[in-house]
């Protein structure tokens, strides 16, 4: 593989990151680190009246969150900037005339009213071979008069020219040879009336100037890949143009049509990276990162949504996704996305993650109930937990009755086997913790069953209540390594606190 291999990551500033977008990424990333090439982010944002404010900032910090970090950008700069197509305007014009030039485009004073009177009387009308000679443009005004309305600045877009039954083709890196015939393509706009370009004509120059070796994108923009393959031919050479790969979509979970916000919000999983605040209503969608997922977990997922390395391993690191990745591996077929398969992998990815490695994110779920505790005891409560948390915010359940005493207790799960020997029993135990010099799991467990032999009880009688007494709840890890954590007075405390209540 050659080794300037250059590919780029190019969004829209138009709101949140969709998964769809967070696995574009990703897969140019893997691409570019696989083969010692660069990753570049370059922002598009021609469209201005699309153009969604604090939505820039929100595209480096998902991809910061994730791991997947440029070799060039807006914020970095490189040998290739400006990375932001608006700052490139100037770049682009001289491209659309060189086209008008060549015979590939033309010039159309088509008002925005009178398009909009065609498309009302003309049934799925279509700017193409068969109607741009009854509209106004270029080819139809003749020179002389194009150049009186073009001396009088009169608003005008560029559209390109499509041939007519000619036979398009290229090589997808995944899918093979893939054909088009032109005719069936309209004539594209290329550069506004405000001169600002078209996400076609933009990225076929950017990409060449660029320097692109490799360009990864959705298989939805298929259907514009022969505008594409015609500009480059058009401009540069097809030589020049970068290999192609068009990934497969990601589907709802019934692999009915194209995941999206909506499915997100009706069947009540996130589909952005991280939250994301509309500036123009302040709705909040929620993100797999607030939701509690490790960005280890999601990009893990995210690979594995139409690729995998060729056997039955499902958990790759960053580093492992890089050293096995290959686009033969990527599926032509789209991916279905399933929620609880995406909670599995996070849940093994809390397991994997030594207790050091998952502390600061822990500790901003627990917030200030850990003020007081020494990060040596965070790590061996995160130890003792951690395999019974399937999200990160499960710790908050998982973990909050090692550092305050439970603010609920359910009493109710005790009362009906509850009698005075038991109660008897406890009194006796606290006595006896209240002696016991070696506190640890081991001591604290024989103590507590030599005394339900000596007081003729059944020891899984008494372990409910106890582990109520500690948790407040019926869950949690082995309760004699919860004793031996929270220590001996907050142990007494807590047997004493519910005796109290019964």
């Amino acid at each position: 593989m050659n080794k300037n291999v250059r590919v780029r990551f190019a969004p829209s500033p138009t709101g949140g990151l969709h998964l769809g977008g967070v696995r574009t990424a990703l897969f140019n990333y893997l691409f570019a680190k696989k083969n010692n090439g660069s990753f570049i982010i370059r922002i598009e944002d021609t469209d201005q009246t699309r153009f969604v404010d604090g939505a820039e900032k929100y595209i480096y910090d998902t991809l910061t969150w994730c791991g997947l970090l440029p070799d060039e950008s807006p914020l970095l700069g490189g040998a290739f900037a400006p990375y932001k197509q608006s700052e490139r305007k100037s770049l682009y014009k001289q491209y659309a005339e060189q086209l008008v030039k060549n015979g590939y485009a033309y010039y159309a004073f088509d008002t925005p009213a009178a398009l909009e009177e065609k498309r009302k009387s003309v049934s799925n009308f279509q700017y193409n071979q068969h109607t741009r000679m009854s509209m106004q443009n270029s080819l139809v005004l003749g020179e002389d008069a194009t150049q009186k309305l073009l001396a009088n600045n009169i608003p005008h877009v560029i559209r390109i020219k499509m041939p007519e039954n000619e036979e398009i083709k290229f090589t997808d890196m995944i899918r093979g040879e893939v054909n088009f015939n032109a005719s069936l393509v309209d004539d594209k706009v290329l550069l506004k009336a405000d001169e600002m370009p078209t996400y076609h004509l933009a990225v076929v120059v950017d990409d060449y100037l660029m320097q692109i070796t490799h360009s990864f994108r959705g298989e939805e923009w298929l259907p514009s890949a022969p505008v594409h393959i015609l500009l480059w031919q058009y401009l540069f050479g097809l030589d020049k143009m970068p290999q192609w790969a068009h990934l497969p979509l990601i589907l709802k979970p019934d692999g009915n049509g194209k995941l999206s916000k909506r499915d997100g919000e009706r069947l009540g999983f996130p589909v952005f990276a991280m939250d994301w605040t509309d500036p123009k209503t302040n709705d909040i969608t929620i993100g797999f990162k607030e939701r509690g997922f490790l960005p280890e977990a999601f990009i893990n997922m995210l690979a594995m949504l139409g690729w995998n390395d060729g056997t039955a391993q499902e958990i790759f690191s960053l580093d492992e996704l890089i050293d096995k990745f290959s686009i033969e591996r990527i599926h032509k077929a789209g991916a279905k996305f399933d929620y609880e398969k995406a909670k599995w992998y996070n849940h093994e990815w809390i397991k994997k993650l030594d207790a050091t490695t998952l502390r600061t994110k822990v500790k901003n779920i627990l917030n200030d109930i850990t003020v007081n505790y020494q990060d040596e005891y965070i790590d061996k409560v995160i130890a003792l937990v951690k395999d019974r948390c399937t999200l990160l915010t499960d710790f908050k359940t998982q973990s909050s009755f090692f550092f305050t005493m439970p603010e609920t207790i359910d009493i109710a799960a005790i009362q009906p086997k509850w009698n005075e020997q038991k109660t008897v029993f406890f009194q006796n135990f606290i006595e006896q913790l209240n002696v016991l010099e070696d506190w640890n799991t081991v001591a604290i467990e024989k103590l507590f069953k030599d005394l339900t032999t000596t007081q003729q009880l059944k020891a899984g009688e008494l372990m409910l209540p106890f582990r109520i007494m500690l948790v407040g709840d019926k869950f949690g890890p082995a309760v004699f390594d919860i004793a031996n954590l929270i220590g001996k007075s907050s142990t007494i405390d807590r047997i004493k606190n519910v005796l109290n209540l019964l």
